[in-house]
């Protein structure tokens, strides 16, 4: 399994898509930020993003990152505890 975060950014949008939902589809996830979530998946980079393109606006930003150790931040421990024994080293 691989660890990825998403990132977005939604410019100008008429109508809000259902990116959190699509988020959620993974079954393993946690929320980073107000629009930064980390998920747990054997899909690669490409089908992870595969999935959102359809719902984006062409001014929409959607990023999949791959997440490996080392690593340091400050957040719930929640998701502190989540992303623990998930990320591998590089």
């Amino acid at each position: 399994m691989t660890v990825f975060l998403i990132t977005y950014d939604l410019n100008k949008e008429t109508v809000r898509p259902k990116i959190v939902d699509k988020i959620k589809d993974f079954g393993s996830w946690a929320r980073l930020s107000e629009s930064s979530y980390a998920v747990d998946t054997t899909l690669t980079s490409d089908q992870v993003y595969d999935r959102f393109k359809q719902i984006l606006d062409s001014n929409d930003h959607l990023l999949v990152i791959r997440l490996s150790k080392p690593w340091c931040g400050r957040n719930s421990q929640e998701v502190i505890d989540w992303l623990t024994p998930r990320l591998l080293s590089q």
